[in-house]
């Protein structure tokens, strides 16, 4: 599964498409990623947050049953955990059978990052799993704006070299959690980084771009694009209009199916996007 997904990912970057990279919740989540791919007949990276094992309490439960859909999916499936910082979550995820990872290490100085994702990478190989990191501030503490929070083309270089890592998340002028879509990306720097840089580059705090923007970034060199919180709200508008329809409707099945056939959607759409 693992060279497959390199092998794909390579093909990708050498063609200037990205594949979707969608972040799942619940189960109806991951459920409409999966639907959505089949819909479009193209690949998807299920992920599955740091912030996401907190909310259900820990990471087998959700993550069997992720893995579970992957495995039955017509269209290749990577499973995968996303800004992960505890490095036990990645141990336990290894465990399972988890073949993906983002370890996020970059709120630590540069040598630290290195340091520490470094061990990570060399953990993660020696099981066949991949390893994505972080270089930049996206959305940074002052904003996706402000100075010395976007990735610097010659440091990243010198970043994927000395850990080793299979593709690094930059930062390019997008931001996290983004409920509209007026993020401006600095294509210039991801033309510049995808020169640099020998591994695919992530865009992650994608929700906040327009389709315009997220073609542009893909055709300067983005291979892999993160999406949430669009996901969120499109489920949230499909049940709030089937509760504003029916105020005594109590069967959770009733409006979360709308929901998830939302999300479905809204997942083949962006991916027929990214494959432009």
């Amino acid at each position: 599964m693992t060279a497959e997904w390199m092998t794909l990912l390579r093909e990708m970057r050498a063609e200037r498409r990205a594949v979707g990279a969608f972040n799942a919740i619940m189960i109806e989540h991951a459920e409409a990623i999966v639907a959505g791919a089949e819909l479009s007949g193209l690949p998807v990276i299920l992920q599955i947050s740091q912030n996401a094992v907190r909310y259900h309490g820990s990471l087998a439960p959700f993550a069997r049953a992720c893995l579970q859909l992957a495995a039955d999916a017509t269209v290749p499936v990577l499973v995968h955990l996303d800004h992960v910082e505890d490095e036990k979550l990645i141990d336990e995820g290894l465990g399972l059978g988890i073949t993906s990872v983002m370890f996020d290490a970059s709120k630590l100085s540069y040598a630290d990052n290195v340091a520490r994702t470094r061990e990570v990478v060399d953990r993660c190989h020696a099981t066949g799993c991949l390893v994505e990191a972080e270089l930049g501030e996206v959305g940074g503490k002052d904003g996706a704006h402000a100075p010395g929070v976007r990735t610097d083309p010659g440091e990243a270089a010198e970043f994927v070299a000395a850990t080793g890592v299979d593709s690094l998340a930059v930062a390019v002028g997008s931001s996290h959690a983004m409920t509209d879509r007026s993020a401006v990306l600095d294509e210039t720097l991801i033309a510049a980084l995808a020169q640099a840089v020998p591994v695919p580059l992530v865009l992650h705090g994608s929700s906040g771009v327009t389709d315009g923007g997220l073609r542009g970034a893909v055709a300067a060199g983005i291979v892999k694009v993160n999406i949430g919180t669009r996901l969120n709200q499109v489920l949230t508008e499909a049940v709030r209009a089937v509760l504003g329809e029916r105020e005594q409707l109590t069967d959770p099945r009733r409006y979360l199916a709308p929901g998830r056939d939302a999300v479905r959607d809204e997942v083949a759409r962006v991916l027929t996007v990214l494959a432009k």
